[in-house]
C-alpha cells in the first residue's frame, strides 16, 4: 500500500467528519471570541465604572465602580440627545434616499440590453471604496473654490456646502446616498431577477396597468430584499463615523456632530472610557431596538 493510501487511511481511521470539522471551526470560534466578545464583555463592565483608558489601573481608584451612573449622565445630557436627534436626521435622508435612488436604478436595469454588466459594474464601484477616500473626494467636489458642484449648479463660487449649518448635513448625507444606493440597486436587482415572469404575461393577458403590476407584483415580491437592505443601511448609518468626520469633522458648529463622532470625542479626546462605554451600550441598543421593528415587518413580508 501507497503512503499516500497509508495517510488517507489513517485519517479515516483516526478523525470523524466531525472531528475535522471541529478542528477548523474550533480556531475561528476562539479568534471571534477574543476578538468580538471579549471586548464587548470587558467594555460593558467598563460603563458602570469611572474609568480613563490613559491612567494606570488601581484598584479601587482606576477603574472605580460607580453603577448606573454613567448611564444616568448620558440620557441626562441634552447635548448628546442633540446630537441623536442630527443622526436621526441624517440616518432618515441618507438611507431614504438611498432607498428610492437603489431602487429606481434596480428597476431600469431590470431587462436585456447591450453593455448591462459593464454598466452594472462601474455603479456598484462606489461601494467598493474606503469610506475615508470618499469622504475626503467629496469633500474637493463640495469645496467653494476648485469644486464643480457649485459650478454645475449654477451657485456663486464663494457658496459654502460644508461651512452652512443648514446644508452641511445634508451634503454629508449626499455623499452616503452616492456610495451606499448602489448596495440597495444590488438588493433589488436580486430580487427583481428573482420574479417569474409568468406573473407579469398573466397580468399582460388581463390589460392590468404598469401601477398594478408594480403595486400586486413587484412590490411585494421584492420587499423581503428591500427591507433587509434597509436593515442593513439603517443599522451602517447610524454608525456612520468616516464620511461626517473627513468632510466636516462634526461642523460647523454641532451641525453634523453625529453619535459616533460625539463617542469618538468623550472616548479619544477626553479619554473619559467608562462614559463612553455606556454612550456606546445605549447606542448599540437603540440599533437592536430599531432593528427588530424592520424584522418584524420582515417576517410579514415573507408571510405574504
Amino acid at each position: 500500500m501507497s503512503n499516500a493510501a497509508n495517510g488517507a487511511e489513517f485519517i479515516r481511521r483516526g478523525l470523524s467528519d466531525t472531528a475535522i470539522k471541529r478542528l477548523f471551526v474550533l480556531p475561528t470560534i476562539i479568534l471571534l471570541i477574543c476578538i468580538n466578545i471579549f471586548p464587548l464583555i470587558w467594555s460593558l463592565g467598563l460603563s458602570f465604572a469611572d474609568y480613563s483608558a490613559v491612567k494606570p489601573r488601581v484598584p479601587g481608584v482606576n477603574p472605580n465602580w460607580i453603577g448606573g451612573k454613567n448611564y444616568k449622565e448620558v440620557l441626562m445630557d441634552k447635548a448628546i440627545w442633540q446630537y441623536f436627534f442630527i443622526t436621526f436626521k441624517y440616518v432618515i435622508i441618507s438611507v431614504a434616499g438611498e432607498f428610492f435612488i437603489g431602487f429606481g436604478v434596480a428597476l431600469l436595469l431590470n431587462r436585456d440590453f447591450k453593455a448591462k454588466g459593464l454598466i452594472t459594474t462601474l455603479i456598484l464601484l462606489p461601494m467598493m471604496m474606503s469610506m475615508a477616500v470618499v469622504g475626503l473626494f467629496w469633500k474637493l467636489l463640495w469645496n467653494p473654490g476648485w469644486g464643480i458642484i457649485n459650478y454645475m449648479l449654477g451657485l456663486p463660487k464663494d457658496f459654502a456646502w460644508l461651512a452652512n449649518p443648514k446644508l452641511a448635513l445634508i451634503a454629508v448625507a449626499i455623499t452616503d446616498i452616492w456610495m451606499w444606493s448602489p448596495f440597495v440597486m444590488l438588493l433589488s436587482l436580486a430580487g427583481l431577477s428573482a420574479i417569474p415572469e409568468y406573473l407579469y404575461e398573466a397580468a399582460e393577458i388581463d390589460r392590468a396597468s404598469w401601477w398594478f403590476k408594480f403595486r400586486r407584483i413587484t412590490l411585494p415580491l421584492v420587499s423581503p430584499l428591500l427591507l433587509i437592505a434597509l436593515i442593513f443601511r439603517t443599522m451602517e448609518a447610524f454608525k456612520t463615523f468616516d464620511i461626517a468626520f473627513v468632510m466636516t469633522g462634526g461642523g460647523p458648529g454641532t451641525a453634523t456632530e453625529l453619535i459616533a463622532i460625539n463617542l469618538y470625542r468623550l472616548a479619544f479626546q477626553q479619554w473619559n472610557t467608562g462614559k463612553a462605554s455606556a454612550f456606546a451600550y445605549i447606542v448599540l441598543i437603540m440599533i437592536i431596538a430599531i432593528s427588530n421593528i424592520y424584522i418584524k415587518y420582515l417576517n410579514k413580508a415573507k408571510e405574504m
